[in-house]
């Protein structure tokens, strides 16, 4: 299965471990963009990056956002569900209570997960995208 990760800079090592558990287990990670963390940013960078990101998650069969994310991670979002991924949402319980979400966390094609990174992986691998 190809998979595409989004997630905030800020969980950038997740998302990293995310990936590594996934493809472990076979899948195919489409495009990984924890690699730029670190790296100083230019306009032509991010058209670069933002790019590869729109092509990683047209080519996957699956998205992953892990929460708490951030504007790019919502469009990441957005970008899945209107070209009809599977997605699955990953985050603390308490992301999920009303004072803490978005309607579109609500949708039916949005699996949630609130488990540990551990449970969330082996729920993604059983569902098989």
């Amino acid at each position: 299965m190809k998979f595409y990760i989004g997630a905030g800079l800020q969980n950038h090592k997740l998302a990293s471990y995310y990936s590594q558990r996934l493809r472990e287990s076979g899948w195919v990670h489409t495009y990984d963009w924890t690699g730029h963390v670190s790296e100083d940013f230019s306009m032509e960078k991010l058209t670069r990056y933002a790019q590869a990101e729109q092509r990683g998650i047209a080519e996957a069969g699956v998205a992953i956002l892990l929460l708490p994310g951030g504007r790019g991670t919502h469009i990441e979002l957005g970008m899945a569900l209107a070209l009809g991924k599977k997605v699955f949402l990953c985050g603390a319980v308490e992301g999920f209570a009303l004072e803490n979400t978005v309607s579109f966390y609500q949708l039916p094609e949005i699996t949630r997960l609130s488990g540990t990174a551990d449970e969330n992986i082996q729920e993604i691998l059983a569902a098989g995208g």
